[in-house]
């Protein structure tokens, strides 16, 4: 007699993401302890957000499985009612990773083209946070909950695919504005029409139910509040004889942007105006001295599996970076609550 053959059991690890319409977490299958995954969990939802959430679902896993086998997507597992199992991506959001290399945006457009050679389009790589740059230094696209499978590669797919070759410059003109040609420039500044009609009339009630009812956070803000803060914060330190200091940002849920202070004092602080300050034994530096300000965002964020795996690669700055890590401030989840 014959049997099934089951499946192994998850293991849940960090949890990466928490909002209504899904849990993402990494871990490991049973059998596999060494191969790290990550599991967007369908199977705790609240009744009333369970149907959005199994329709965004099926989009992401279609999408998924049409671009399978394209360097730079996520490797998918496993799609079903329990939710969606992939492998895990290893490489650093482009918020921290900043590339300024051309290499790096090379490869984000074959990525791109690749894609559309299939009729998929992403919809959602406005966000940084959607891009990553592998430890190898190529480019990275997670996230396919908005993301759109075309059967006829008509007029519709071409705008569509226009609009991501879009949004990838203006991640482009954020990171590396001197890497940007003068065609580069010319399409920054001509949006599609449906892209206009989506920011004059969808996007406003897109941001109102998800800031202000659902509560999502994203990065938005985070400049304001640096530039508004941020000098108040390094004068108030440098009067008390704090020299070395850094100050990063988090999302702070249905709040907006908070400012982290890391400081190298023993002494007395200053009140400041930030929502955490954590004294610390020494800050991480490169090898020409400057502080390592991406390793600290990690920490202000508590995203610590992207911490860890840079860390991978400099074991050397793991003996300055525990102390910081075992006393950080921040233990909530990284986007929403």
């Amino acid at each position: 007699m014959s049997g099934t053959r089951q499946e192994p059991e998850f293991i849940a690890g960090t949890v990466l993401k928490r909002d209504a319409f899904s849990e993402t977490v990494t871990g490991h299958l049973a059998d596999a302890p060494d191969r790290q995954l990550a599991f967007r969990r369908l199977d705790a939802l609240p009744l009333w957000s369970r149907g959005i959430a199994r329709l965004l679902a099926r989009r992401e896993a279609r999408a998924l499985r049409a671009v399978q086998g394209i360097p730079g997507v996520p490797v998918l597992l496993r799609a079903d009612r329990r939710g969606i199992l992939r492998v895990w991506s290893e490489g650093t959001p482009l918020h921290l990773a900043r590339p300024s290399d051309a290499a790096f945006y090379r490869d984000a457009k074959r990525l791109l083209r690749q894609m559309r050679r299939r009729g998929v389009t992403h919809n959602d790589i406005a966000k940084p946070q959607n891009w990553l740059m592998s430890p190898e230094g190529r480019a990275e696209v997670i996230d396919f909950q908005l993301a759109s499978v075309h059967r006829r590669r008509g007029k519709l797919h071409r705008i569509m695919a226009r609009e991501d070759l879009r949004h990838l410059l203006k991640q482009k003109r954020a990171f590396a504005p001197h890497l940007l040609t003068p065609a580069e420039r010319r399409m920054l500044e001509r949006k599609a029409m449906p892209a206009r009609i989506w920011m004059a009339t969808v996007k406003p009630a897109y941001n109102f139910v998800t800031r202000r009812l659902m509560h999502w956070s994203d990065s938005e803000g985070t400049e304001d509040r640096l530039d508004r803060d941020g000098p108040a914060i390094r004068a108030a330190l440098k009067a008390a004889g704090v020299e070395d200091h850094a100050v990063a940002t988090f999302s702070l849920p249905a709040r907006g942007i908070g400012l982290y202070v890391f400081a190298a004092t023993e002494g007395a602080l200053p009140d400041l105006p930030a929502e955490h300050v954590q004294r610390v034994p020494a800050l991480p530096r490169r090898d020409d001295g400057g502080i390592r300000d991406d390793l600290l965002a990690l920490v202000a964020a508590n995203r610590l599996d992207e911490l860890d795996a840079a860390l991978a690669h400099e074991p050397d700055l793991r003996p300055v970076m525990a102390p910081i890590v075992a006393g950080r401030l921040n233990l909530t989840d990284r986007l929403s609550r």
